[in-house]
């Protein structure tokens, strides 16, 4: 009924980590994107959203984020390819790794912006920057 999609607000000291998407990508292709990526069917787990987001950001950017997650907000929309998509965001805080273009058929490159940098930037999207909004209001909160 739905592709349900995880996506990590990664922050490092007062910069997200924020990836442009590969060209190559059916959604969104070439604008600003928080990482992340549809939940696999796995069977019976506990946490799978978390261990989803968790592997995605191992495979798209190569870091490693700290326990727990936060819950950021969640939203449904339509994708480009007209399918239904329930995406929920969690406030990931860094832990170690360099982040790198690592899947480079889904991101063309990593930035560490400021939020104002992302609120700026022509190619991101509205939803974007509705969840670097949301985020830095839970990361003042959890992280001050």
């Amino acid at each position: 009924m739905f592709i349900v999609n995880v996506e990590g607000a990664i922050l490092k000291k007062d910069k997200w980590l924020i990836i442009e998407r590969s060209i190559k990508e059916t959604h969104a292709a070439g604008l600003l994107s928080l990482v992340g990526g549809k939940v696999e069917m796995e069977g019976n787990f506990p946490s799978i959203l978390e261990r989803t987001l968790k592997r995605e950001i191992n495979e798209e950017v190569d870091i490693k984020v700290k326990e727990p997650l936060k819950y950021v907000h969640s939203t449904s929309f339509i994708s480009d390819t007209g399918e239904s998509v329930v995406d929920i965001v969690f406030l990931c805080e860094y832990d170690n790794g360099k982040a790198i273009a690592k899947s480079t058929n889904e991101v063309e490159s990593v930035h560490w912006m400021t939020a104002q940098q992302v609120f700026e930037h022509p190619n991101a999207p509205d939803y974007l920057k509705e969840s670097i909004k949301r985020a830095e209001k839970i990361k003042c909160a959890n992280f001050a």
